[in-house]
């Protein structure tokens, strides 16, 4: 099972009700987490988007997660967590088995979450 924690939680319920005030008509506030492998790593994306057939649909803290089947195996007991990196730089990244060891550690940098960037943490640990 995919997982978010709380501050992950936090920042993308922040990035959905911001995009719901400036969408006309409104926009979208399930968010899509995708994985591929390339060049032998796991890749990360995710952004705002709609339900399609197939797709594994996960509650955690307050947010709907969307999960293509392509992507299931890759996320499967993965966690989505939003940090601060260095001092004033947040960034979502995520900690995954699944990723190959790359040598110091398990986190990997997301490549985006239109809007889901900025903010600040809470504290670690999942949500179901």
């Amino acid at each position: 099972m995919f997982n978010l924690t709380p501050s992950a939680a936090e920042q993308i319920l922040r990035a959905a009700a911001a995009q719901q005030e400036d969408a006309e008509p409104p926009g979208l506030t399930s968010l899509r987490v995708a994985a591929k492998v390339e060049d032998g790593e796991i890749v990360y994306g995710m952004g705002f988007d709609e339900e399609r057939e197939q797709d594994a649909v996960i509650e955690s803290c307050g947010v709907t997660l969307l999960i293509s089947p392509r992507s299931q195996e890759l996320l499967a007991g993965a966690t989505l967590d939003f940090v601060e990196l260095h001092p004033g730089e947040f960034q979502f990244i995520f900690n995954n088995p699944n990723d190959p060891p790359q040598g110091g550690g398990c986190a990997s940098r997301s490549s985006g979450c239109g809007g889901c960037g900025g903010g600040s943490t809470g504290t670690s640990g999942g949500c179901s």
